[in-house]
């Protein structure tokens, strides 16, 4: 009976992964299996967190360096396997860019990067270009000085 069981689990996986590489392509569906940066960073210095109306959250985590360039950046999400793939990209996407760089991570950059999703899924990217950005504005206001205000 156990033999069974593992053999029909083994054949469902296989059924689902080869259904998910035909729907998302091999970008995102490496991402699916395994994302990249996916932990929730301590003391980050710009931290956003965006929900959409799917009821998907994202959260993305930047830490700068002393020349004003992202050296880690990390994402968790409590979403659909498209929010994981999404917030994979926009974290990787944001490695080593400038905030000035930043700026320019939309959700249309996240989708080319994934190779475009199906219609249904499209706005996990946009959710994800969401989260970065706010935690870009976090990190810049973070910048300012009382003294500049």
């Amino acid at each position: 009976m156990t033999d069974q069981l593992d053999s029909f689990v083994n054949e469902m996986q296989t059924q689902i992964d080869t259904d998910a590489l035909k729907t998302y392509g091999q970008a995102a569906f490496d991402r699916w299996k395994s994302p990249r940066c996916m932990y929730e960073m301590q003391n980050p210095d710009g931290h956003g967190r965006v929900s959409g109306e799917c009821g998907d959250t994202i959260q993305i985590f930047l830490k700068f360096n002393s020349s004003g360039r992202v050296n880690e950046a990390s994402f968790i999400t409590d979403g659909c396997g498209p929010s994981g793939i999404c917030g994979s990209f926009a974290v990787e996407t944001a490695m080593g860019k400038s905030p000035d760089n930043l700026i320019d991570i939309t959700g249309d950059t996240i989708l080319e990067l994934a190779g475009g999703l199906p219609e249904d899924d499209r706005h996990c990217a946009f959710l994800s270009a969401a989260a970065l950005q706010a935690a870009l504005d976090d990190y810049m206001k973070k910048q300012v000085k009382p003294e500049d205000c």
